[in-house]
């Protein structure tokens, strides 16, 4: 594994802070903002090499030299920056979709409209089977949005089956984990906790910092479960059913707009841990029956935003790697 400095650790933890605002927002991937800046392949490997031989070597040669072995200064490193940005980032969000839930959930619909083009391109032969399977995992992903939530975002096995699913993003360039929790139903549930957690740490609240950390843990150790297995079966996938698998994330992303579309009508609600009434199913509706003011033009604006910001990010990568192979050769 590389020897770097503190600076250089310092740059990994910026990269951190990006991937953490990336996951936040859903349809911008943290294993795209991997990809860009140059660590996704180090992540990988780091991620695949963990396991337990780490308390053998411990024991036999030392801590230093386990924590050298497995380089856990570099995920040291990039989590923290993802845990900064993540705490930071959910209060503003949570605050944004309560003000201005149409111009945020439009952003976020052109982000997605970005991605699913982004990973769409990527597929490099169509056939019958990659649009069969596109088609199938668009209609499945369709029929989640509309099905009841599997559960409350409050309850312990929720959160864990949500970060064992979510953490796909920090392996895949190209689907969100936000998105990811939106498909599930857990998104809004899942950043009021880490808004808790963040409000916990300012105002000195223990029991509201204990109850928020408990949540967190549960969704902590769902993800690390959850990478673990899905890091082998993803990378096999990419490696021997490639357009299958990228056929399979778009399908799903298509599907999903549903779920994101900026005008919706409540069916019913649920009450949260503040006891306050938030929104628990919901179906999308014309802007004309939306229930207040459309702001469409607004939307639009909001929405086209959110496609240039997945379009740039494209072009920087593309221009960053057209640089690296013009070095290789």
């Amino acid at each position: 594994m590389p020897q770097r400095n503190f600076l250089q650790y310092l740059v990994i933890t910026a990269k951190g802070l990006a991937m953490g605002a990336a996951d936040v927002v859903p349809g911008v991937s943290g294993g795209t903002i991997a990809f860009i800046s140059g660590i996704y392949e180090e992540l990988i490997e780091t991620i695949h090499k963990l396991d337990f031989g780490i308390f053998k070597i411990w024991k036999k040669e030392g801590f230093l030299k386990a924590w050298n072995a497995y380089n856990l200064s570099f995920l040291l490193a990039l989590f923290s920056g993802v845990f900064i940005s993540i705490i930071s980032l959910a209060k503003l969000i949570t605050w944004l979709l309560a003000e201005y839930p149409v111009m945020v959930w439009s952003f976020f619909f052109g982000l997605v409209i970005a991605s699913i083009l982004y990973v769409g391109k990527q597929i490099s032969r169509w056939r019958l089977s990659i649009v069969l399977a596109l088609i199938i995992a668009s209609v499945a992903s369709y029929m989640i949005t509309i099905a009841d939530p599997v559960g409350s975002p409050d309850s312990l096995w929720f959160l864990f089956l949500a970060g064992f699913i979510a953490i796909i993003a920090m392996i895949l360039p190209g689907i969100s984990g936000a998105f990811i929790l939106l498909l599930l139903g857990a998104y809004t549930g899942v950043i009021g906790i880490i808004t808790q957690f963040g409000d916990g740490i300012t105002t000195m609240d223990g029991s509201l910092l204990s109850e928020a950390l408990g949540k967190l843990l549960i969704f902590g150790v769902g993800a690390i479960f959850g990478l673990k297995i899905f890091s082998n079966a993803l990378n096999w996938m990419f490696k021997h059913h490639k357009d299958t698998t990228l056929a399979v994330l778009t399908g799903f992303m298509i599907g999903a707009l549903n779920k994101i579309w900026p005008w919706k009508e409540v069916l019913q609600y649920r009450i949260n841990h503040d006891g306050e009434n938030i929104p628990f199913i919901e179906r999308s509706i014309l802007p004309q029956n939306f229930d207040g003011e459309p702001q469409i033009i607004l939307a639009i604006a909001f929405a086209l935003v959110g496609f240039l910001t997945i379009f740039l990010l494209e072009l920087f990568a593309n221009k960053k790697e057209t640089g690296v192979n013009l070095d290789k050769s």
